[in-house]
């Protein structure tokens, strides 16, 4: 009789850990996210001096004082909610400037929004000035849909919406008012 209870209760043991063993989830994700709130980031930079280069040459730098990282979310995203400035060097080493007050890149979409007082400063002195715009990094393309002002060496071009390549050589103002020179 004590040998028969001694092996239900070790079939039981068995039992219920087999049932423990096989209800466990691996999933490394799943793992990552214990303990951390999905409404808070999974990391924090402070004070960033990121350079990107090109054979050994500078080709950008971002600058800003804080980068929220939501990498652990479905969609995946990095905020600058105090703002960028962004210094692009062509293959002359000539700088260009970006600035906003906030900006956000969506990693899946490899799509970046800047927002608030957006000013794009070329190397050769055009000027873009808008509230928001989207930068396209794959098909390296500007757009917005907000009133944008675009200042060349002899016009002040001002509109509803722009696109543009990011070297500004097709560069458009859509709904265009504001001095415009024609030549004859």
């Amino acid at each position: 009789m004590k040998q028969q209870s001694l092996y239900k209760t070790i079939n039981i043991v068995i039992i219920f850990m087999m049932t423990m063993f096989f209800s466990c989830n691996d999933s490394f994700k799943q793992v990552q996210k214990i303990g951390v709130s999905e409404n808070e980031p999974i990391g924090i930079a402070e004070n960033i001096n990121l350079k990107h280069t090109d054979s050994g040459r500078v080709t950008a730098n971002l600058l800003s004082p804080k980068m929220l990282e939501y990498t652990n979310r479905d969609f995946p995203y990095r905020e600058f909610p105090e703002g960028i400035v962004l210094n692009l060097y062509d293959e002359e080493n000539k700088k260009s400037v970006v600035v906003a007050d906030y900006a956000i890149v969506y990693d899946k979409t490899d799509l970046l929004d800047l927002q608030g007082n957006v000013v794009i400063t070329t190397n050769d002195n055009r000027v873009l000035k808008t509230d928001q715009l989207f930068y396209d990094q794959k098909k390296e393309w500007l757009f917005t849909n907000k009133p944008v002002s675009f200042k060349t060496e002899s016009d002040i071009i001002n509109g509803t919406g722009f696109d543009s390549n990011s070297k500004f050589t097709n560069a458009e103002v859509l709904e265009v008012t504001g001095i415009i020179t024609v030549e004859d």
